[in-house]
């Protein structure tokens, strides 16, 4: 079959924007244009693609058209960028990448290519990210999972190594006599958000169900590092991120239960080649080189 361009661009706006009339201020439409665009592209298909809820949620039939839509956005994106110099003419390229890794070294090594495109990172859990790729929301992943989605290419980045991180007053509070099974159980712990199984799993490991240790959760890198800091709880902190104060990492306590722990990080991109995409490829390639183990 043959695909409209604007019936396509029209599907992702106004799954990117959640609702037509989003959609319809974005694209400088009207709603019922918007509206008339969609039901078009359905009729072609033969399928539903967007769920009428607030927000709009892709059917599995819209998933895949609009994957579509979005490396056709891309590859237009792309031969405008090199027909026009202009700055409203940058290629948009949507990384989906965990907050760690945004917060430590996946900014530097991007840093040169601000000037070339227009970068749009999409926060998410490492183990999540890569979902992100099966509807076309993001183009490229900093994952965790090693099979490659439907499309894309997969390779290894490094590791991540986290280390169990204290403030020196919470230490000599919690964990004076040591870093043991019976301290972690009354020690608060900080975690991230309801995904974040860093720190559960290392209770775990120290035979510490989850649940029967107090926690209070902190959803941002900076903050949650802050959070340590100050002394709300221990927390497994990025062994990559600079710290101005004197953690204690609670791995080298003598006898202690708790050790650090690498999350193996892959990159996963489309298959579809772009200028765009592959400059990206190749400066978060050369940034996990330097950066991870």
């Amino acid at each position: 079959m043959e695909w409209d361009l604007p019936q396509l661009r029209a599907l992702a706006a106004i799954a990117d924007h959640g609702t037509l009339e989003a959609a319809a201020r974005h694209l400088h439409l009207t709603p019922s244009a918007v509206s008339q665009r969609l039901k078009a592209l359905e009729h072609s298909v033969g399928a539903v693609l967007l769920q009428r809820t607030r927000p709009v949620r892709p059917t599995e039939a819209g998933r895949s058209v609009l994957l579509l839509a979005r490396q056709m956005d891309a590859l237009t994106a792309d031969t405008t960028t090199t027909l026009d110099a202009a700055p409203h003419a940058l290629p948009e390229v949507r990384l989906a990448v965990n907050a760690d890794s945004l917060a430590t070294w996946v900014l530097p090594a991007l840093a040169g290519l601000a000037s070339t495109m227009r970068l749009t990172f999409l926060r998410e859990d490492e183990d999540h990210t890569a979902d992100l790729l099966r509807d076309g929301t993001a183009m490229a992943a900093v994952t965790s999972q090693r099979t490659a989605v439907q499309g894309c290419t997969v390779e290894p980045l490094g590791a991540m190594r986290y280390r169990p991180v204290a403030s020196p007053s919470f230490a000599e509070q919690w964990f004076a006599n040591g870093v043991t099974p019976d301290a972690l159980r009354r020690a608060p712990v900080l975690v991230f958000d309801g995904r974040d199984s860093l720190q559960t799993d290392r209770l775990v490991e120290a035979g510490i169900p989850w649940g029967e240790t107090p926690w209070h959760t902190v959803p941002a890198s900076s903050q949650f590092s802050d959070a340590v800091r100050h002394g709300y709880g221990w927390g497994m902190l990025p062994e990559l991120e600079e710290r101005s104060w004197d953690g204690v990492d609670l791995s080298l306590v003598p006898g202690s239960c708790l050790s650090p722990h690498d999350v193996m990080l892959y990159w996963q991109r489309w298959t579809l080649k772009t200028t765009s995409l592959d400059a990206l490829d190749r400066a978060l390639r050369d940034g996990a080189a330097r950066a991870l183990r």
